[in-house]
């Protein structure tokens, strides 16, 4: 006779049997995997695009030309600032060197000269020539790569200065007729400064204008100083071109922050050790480079 099973009786196949749990495991095997993969497959690709764009190529060179006085409507005009920046997107560094305007070199199809006249050639012979030439004239004579220039129209800056709401000037010692201390100055101030050779040579103006680059980016990131963004952008529009891609600059506006506030910025001036002053026979005062010692500066600062 066969056993009737109630309702309330235990299933005696139950041990046998696979649970519903775990045929619904079984089931979704085939998916939940392959979605998470793929998930951690496309976090990692726009980690390493991320870290390729941030951090390569190595090096970034930029020479920032400072034009001032030039003719109306035009930028032809020397050339009296002349630095090299070194940017190092994967270390986070930032080399600085400020070059005397009046380094004798040699301006390709110009012959010798001051290396502040490279700009106002090129650009008297073809608008929009004056930064190649300043650009070609470093590299044959310094022996380095420069990829891109950026131009600054001095006698525009205190526009951007203004708009800023003007620049804390901050000095260890005296300088350009200002005591050591913090100082506020507005756009004309600025330009005086950085102009300022009473009393000094080309060698003290350099130093203040690294000194004023600092003060002037420090400025710059307070977070007050945003609220004018639009202002200071327009004006920098104004007052600055360059050939540095659009794409190229916040990868190194990144590395330039970091370099600023890890304090890896080397601020490096061609010193008066490092040229012989001399007087050509126009009677023009000029400084001789000594290679021999600016080579190895330029090497530890800008080589591969």
């Amino acid at each position: 006779m066969k056993k009737k099973y109630r309702v309330t009786d235990p299933d005696p196949w139950s041990e046998t049997r696979p649970s519903q749990a775990i045929r619904m495991d079984l089931d979704s095997k085939p998916y939940r995997p392959k979605r998470r993969r793929k998930g951690c497959l496309t976090l990692i690709l726009i980690a390493a695009l991320a870290a390729v764009y941030l951090f390569l190529p190595s090096r970034h060179t930029i020479v920032i030309l400072g034009i001032d006085r030039a003719f109306e409507n035009t930028s032809i005009g020397r050339s009296d600032t002349n630095i090299l920046l070194s940017v190092k997107p994967l270390p986070g560094t930032v080399s600085v060197l400020s070059i005397p305007r009046d380094l004798w070199v040699t301006i390709p199809g110009y012959g010798e000269n001051r290396i502040n006249t490279a700009h106002f050639y090129g650009e008297e012979e073809r608008a929009g020539h004056g930064p190649e030439l300043s650009v070609t004239t470093m590299e044959q004579n310094f022996g380095i790569q420069i990829d891109h220039y950026l131009r600054i129209q001095l006698e525009q800056f205190p526009q951007v200065v203004d708009a800023m709401g003007g620049v804390e000037l901050k000095l260890d010692t005296n300088m350009a007729g200002y005591s050591a201390g913090t100082h506020h100055l507005n756009g004309a101030q600025s330009l005086a400064f950085v102009r300022d050779r009473a009393g000094t040579d080309d060698f003290f103006r350099m130093a203040q204008g690294q000194v004023f680059l600092t003060s002037f980016i420090r400025t710059l990131l307070k977070p007050t100083i945003w609220l004018n963004a639009p202002d200071i952008l327009l004006a920098m529009v104004q007052t600055i071109d360059t050939d540095v891609p659009l794409w190229q600059m916040p990868r190194l506006a990144v590395a330039a922050l970091r370099a600023f506030f890890f304090e890896k910025i080397d601020f490096v001036i061609i010193q008066r050790e490092f040229v012989v002053p001399w007087v050509t026979s126009a009677g023009a005062q000029v400084l001789l480079p000594d290679w021999a010692k600016i080579q190895p500066l330029l090497q530890e600062e800008f080589g591969n």
